[in-house]
């Protein structure tokens, strides 16, 4: 089998509103992207860019799912039945894994495909190599970290040489090493094929100089934008800006945080700290590390260092292989000072914590009855309980989908969800990994100008982050971890 040739895209007065949902994720959109194009697709989160690559994707269901209007068509042809024509990664990788073992995985969509056997492997190789996952093709993909696992999805669409290549914010939980590696191997990729290309992506300046196209979906419907990158962002800059789009070189106007002082008190601290996600497999030992007080701790490194397991061993949601996380006193449980051993709902007011997959913390069928969750165990009366839920969907442009499903929100609004759900519990330590993943520059703003408000009222903030904004705007402490030797 040949691989695929250039797509050409046409929109024409397209939409799709999710069953359950009163208005449209995305609507009245026309456009049409000739073979070969390279486009960066903007918007506010909520916007519709995902659910804009799933219906490019053929994913998004039938009527069951939800309703469509207009058209949406690929070289002519509804999307469903271009098979193996359109290539998605998308915004979660957890969603677009689906074997057990490296190898395996990025094979599957070429297996799929009727690619000759005698082919596979060479392309399977290839495609790792140019996303730079360097691990054995029989590693569980179970053991990957957040950010292996965006390059394993990324290698599997790779390897299908699709005529159109559809990425749902790539690079998002990336170090930033991985980031230039995975937009350098699309730009091999679509250089070599011809490729069309669409990428969803809110780091605008990695990708800009890829574009030969900009096109920018508006919140209410219809394009807010549609140029070259030059002329979109020298004409719209400012309104851009306003409505959410990280737009290249704005400064953002929040204070920067000073570092914490070296004699405070530490509210979670471990010495000779071994850690974990299974018992089998060790990622570090030997560490010494401690949480000041009233202030920000940072947690940085490449992929695959252990990062996301030191963040879920601090709150005590796994267990230390050696050594012993040690709260302060004034945090103490009935089970004394070690988090692991403390119960949910002691947990639930002293440390609370924000994952790096949203939707592995929510419970409820609605965004009301999620952000309830913690009040209500905490027995809560219900006026108290709604003017804190109420005044936290206001803060983070949530409260239009009070009613919505969790899981039918975009990627940002998801994230911005979590970390609600762990704020509305008022916990004295709140440990989060990621926590700007996903986000528009409006939403980026407000949720970390929120954690500095937790910070100047006393809460110990964790994060774990890629994200050079989020270090130089929280301050505080760092913990650096690096690539074993």
């Amino acid at each position: 089998m040949t691989d695929a040739t250039p797509a050409r895209v046409q929109a024409a007065g397209w939409g799709w509103r999710y069953a359950g949902r009163k208005r449209p994720a995305v609507s009245d959109v026309s456009f049409a992207i000739e073979p070969g194009e390279r486009v960066l697709l903007l918007g506010a989160s909520g916007a519709g860019k995902s659910t804009m690559l799933a219906g490019l994707a053929g994913v998004l269901g039938d009527a069951d799912e939800g309703e469509r209007t207009g058209s949406l068509l690929i070289d002519g042809a509804a999307p469903e039945s271009r098979r193996g024509q359109a290539g998605l990664v998308m915004q979660d990788p957890d969603a677009g894994i689906v074997l057990s073992k490296v190898g395996d995985d990025v094979a599957f969509g070429c297996e799929n495909l009727g690619i000759p056997a005698s082919e596979i492997p060479a392309r399977v190789a290839e495609a790792l190599e140019a996303v730079g996952l360097e691990v054995p093709l029989r590693r569980p993909t179970e053991a990957l970290s957040g950010g292996q696992k965006q390059r394993l999805v990324l290698a599997g669409v790779l390897a299908m040489r699709p005529g159109l290549l559809l990425l749902d914010e790539p690079t998002a939980n990336l170090d930033p090493e991985g980031v230039a590696e995975v937009r350098a191997s699309v730009e091999r990729v679509v250089d070599a094929t011809g490729a069309t290309l669409i990428v969803v992506e809110h780091r605008t300046p990695v990708w800009v100089g890829l574009m030969t196209r900009v096109i920018v979906l508006a919140a209410d419907g219809g394009l807010l934008a549609d140029g070259s990158p030059s002329q979109v962002f020298a004409e719209h800059g400012p309104a851009l800006a306003d409505a959410g789009v990280w737009v290249p070189d704005r400064p953002l106007e929040l204070p920067v945080l000073p570092a914490a002082p070296d004699a405070a008190e530490s509210v979670l601290s471990a010495t000779g700290l071994a850690i974990a996600r299974t018992s089998r497999t060790v990622v570090r030992s030997g560490l010494d590390v401690r949480v000041p007080r009233g202030s920000a701790t940072v947690i940085t490194g490449p992929n695959g260092v252990g990062k996301s397991t030191l963040a879920l061993t601090l709150a005590g949601l796994i267990p230390e292989q050696d050594g012993e996380v040690v709260a302060a006193s004034s945090l103490a449980g009935r089970g004394g000072r070690r988090p692991f051993r403390w119960t949910s709902r002691e947990l639930l007011t002293r440390i609370g914590t924000v994952f790096q997959e949203p939707e592995h913390q929510f419970l409820t069928q609605t965004l009301h009855d999620e952000l309830s969750v913690g009040p209500k165990a905490l027995g809560w009366d219900a006026a108290r309980t709604a003017s804190v839920v109420d005044a936290l969907l206001e803060r983070l442009h949530l409260s239009d989908l009070a009613l919505a499903n969790p899981f039918t929100l975009s990627g940002g609004q998801k994230r911005r969800l979590s970390v609600a759900t762990v704020l509305a519990a008022s916990p004295e330590v709140i440990v989060l990994d990621e926590p700007t993943f996903g986000q528009d520059r409006r939403g980026w703003i407000e949720l970390v100008a929120l954690l500095q408000e937790e910070i100047a009222s006393g809460t110990s903030v964790v994060a774990v982050t890629h994200d050079a904004g989020v270090i130089r705007h929280l301050g505080g402490h760092r913990i650096v971890l690096e690539q074993a030797s």
